[in-house]
């Protein structure tokens, strides 16, 4: 997570939430946050606005102007958000080869988890993969931080 905060420029020191979870509660998530039926891999909720990080490859020309106020007592950590994973999601994409950035990696359920939460951090961080120039510009970090921790 380290490696995925200092990549995507987020301020330091930082936190951010980190929750391993099921299925159950994923879909339960996924659902009241995001509209979408059934469980996710993981899900981030950022504390504050894509202008807050750095801007990146790929990023819409649309991101608003101003960050969000850094509301925090002096010398305390700045808290970026929340990232939720499914083990149980993570554990069965890597045994039945749907894992990785193209969901046809056959890997360890480590892997996996690693791959998850490097995604919702960077999530956090501002990053999305909505528009296939920021997809492409995402996945070719993940794969640099990947690599950088294995």
């Amino acid at each position: 997570m380290a490696h995925a905060l200092a990549a995507a420029g987020a301020p330091s020191p930082a936190s951010i939430g980190l929750r391993l979870s099921d299925d159950a509660e994923l879909g339960e998530l996924n659902e009241r946050h995001l509209g979408k039926h059934g469980p996710t891999d993981v899900i981030s909720f950022p504390l504050l606005d894509p202008p807050a990080f750095p801007p990146h490859t790929g990023q819409s020309a649309t991101r608003p102007t101003a960050p969000m106020a850094d509301f925090r007592p002096p010398g305390s950590r700045l808290e970026l958000g929340d990232i939720v994973v499914s083990v149980e999601r993570a554990v069965e994409q890597a045994q039945q080869g749907r894992g990785g950035q193209t969901s046809d990696v056959a890997w360890s359920a480590a892997d996996e988890l690693r791959l998850l939460v490097v995604h919702g951090t960077l999530h956090i961080c501002g990053w999305d993969h909505a528009r296939l120039e920021e997809e492409t510009a995402m996945r070719a970090l993940e794969q640099r931080i990947l690599e950088m921790t294995a």
